[in-house]
């Protein structure tokens, strides 16, 4: 990966081009539990995504070689795809982009207010 491409984030576009064909070659019950893995997990993102493409990669290679394997998407991933997602995003308390942004803001407010009164 270069310079350019990171910068204009079109060696992520690609990829993610390459995950979504592998997607669209899954059963059909399959796709729909790699659609409800994409909402869930999408909140933990960055702002690129960058720190999502490789856990979205290995869920996409395991709703593969299980679908090879003939299992039912219930026997991989249980009845709770959402708990599924949170711990493969880091567990419980997993921080999201709104935590993060939610941070920053409390951040600068604190700093502007210290400014303010003093």
């Amino acid at each position: 990966m270069n310079f350019w491409e990171t910068i204009t984030g079109s060696d992520l576009t690609r990829e993610w081009k390459a995950v979504e064909a592998r997607a669209t070659a899954l059963p059909e019950n399959y796709r729909a539990a790699w659609e409800q893995i994409k909402c869930h997990l999408f909140p933990h993102s960055d702002f690129t995504g960058r720190n999502l493409m490789p856990i979205l990669d290995a869920a996409l290679g395991l709703l593969e070689e299980t679908a090879a394997d003939g299992q039912s998407v219930q026997d991989v991933l249980g009845d709770d795809i959402q708990g599924f997602c949170t711990a493969l995003a880091g567990g419980q308390g997993a921080r999201t982009y709104r935590d993060r942004w939610r941070e920053q803001l409390n951040r600068n407010v604190a700093r502007k207010m210290s400014r303010l009164g003093g």
